[in-house]
């Protein structure tokens, strides 16, 4: 019988770059587009104020970046402990190997292994100061990747496989991921099967997945028509609990992985796209950390959009899953930021 453990975790993109990790905020106060209210901090929530100081954020910046570092290096102590065959990371492609030709709800890539560089073509210094040509092997597992597929089409899941990449050899959110699990690059050791979430849904074609300020937003919103939108939450849900039926019989032990970043200020229209929805974050976080599975399950996209919960889909695959195992979080913990775009989360289930 297989093993499962449940881990989650963030690719927040900033992370990677030296830097203040909150510099999108001055974007946005010069943006024509932004509500008057909050062109200056007076307007803004007092956490947010207080977060963004009289330095601009620097303090805060230096110290998310401290705990999104020493919490990754706590999964990477779990994942380390438990040893598994195979991790299965549940992320979203934004516009990177899925474009206008194929746009799956959700698909695993059975690869035997990638090359990536992840450096090639940023002009920021990447955090570990590795030269723009580094290339990183990343291992599949593709027998693992079948018996997933093969089962979930048995249970009525249909789910799209690829042993290949279409345009892009692995998106930001694996790659990511990778790169922060061995955060002091002392080695990957643990092949990597990537799951695939149409997060972006109606904003993927059209804004390529990027982030974008009101002014971008409208300019986008008034030429292009929206595409369909991602799937279901409570679909990702069910598909959750489906692989962990097909994971619990198989030989292996897995180490299932959801990442994201929470609520992205950049999707959150109520909020002029400034900052993230904090309460809604906080709700749906006292849930996971209780196991109350009741809210993940209920779900839709139209209020997961409003949210701006649209990567957290990759968090409902794992909900399902843990739910499905009867589990809620031997330990997690919030992350609270107004001003880097979104709140994060890590979480560790064990078996």
């Amino acid at each position: 019988m297989g093993q499962i453990l449940g881990l989650g975790i963030t690719h927040y993109p900033p992370l990677s770059y030296k830097g203040n990790m909150t510099g999108r905020i001055k974007l946005l106060m010069a943006d024509p587009l932004l509500p008057e209210p909050l062109r200056t901090p007076a307007g803004w929530h007092p956490t947010m104020r207080e977060q963004w100081g009289a330095d601009e954020g620097h303090e805060h910046s230096d110290k998310h970046r401290s705990d999104l570092i020493h919490h990754f290096r706590k999964i990477r102590a779990e994942l380390d402990a438990f040893e598994p065959d195979f991790v299965l990371l549940f992320g979203d492609d934004q516009y990177e190997n899925y474009r206008e030709d194929c746009v799956p709800p959700f698909s695993i890539l059975a690869y035997d292994s990638v090359d990536v560089q992840p450096w090639k073509g940023h002009r920021g210094e990447n955090w570990w100061d590795e030269p723009r040509d580094k290339t990183f092997t990343i291992a599949g597992h593709r027998a693992g990747a079948k018996h997933l597929a093969a089962a979930l089409l048995a249970d009525g899941v249909d789910v799209a496989y690829a042993y290949k990449p279409l345009h892009h050899p692995l998106g930001h959110a694996f790659v990511n991921s990778i790169l922060y699990l061995d955060i002091d690059r002392k080695g990957f050791p643990y092949p990597v099967v990537p799951f695939t979430v149409n997060s972006y849904g109606r904003w993927l074609i059209g804004a390529h997945g990027a982030p974008m300020t009101p002014s971008q937003a409208a300019a986008l919103a008034g030429q292009t028509e929206l595409d369909p939108p991602g799937p279901q939450p409570w679909r990702c849900f069910q598909i959750g609990s489906a692989i962990a039926r097909a994971l619990g019989p198989s030989p292996w032990r897995v180490a299932v992985i959801a990442s994201s970043s929470w609520s992205h200020s950049f999707l959150v229209e109520k909020h002029s796209l400034m900052f993230p929805d904090v309460e809604s974050d906080q709700r749906y976080y006292a849930a996971l950390r209780d196991g109350d599975w009741t809210l993940w399950r209920n779900t839709t996209i139209a209020e997961a959009e409003d949210r701006g919960h649209h990567e957290l889909l990759n968090w409902f695959c794992l909900a399902g899953a843990m739910a499905e195992l009867r589990r809620k979080p031997d330990e997690s913990v919030f992350l609270e930021s107004w001003i880097s775009n979104s709140n994060k989360v890590f979480a560790v289930f064990r078996p």
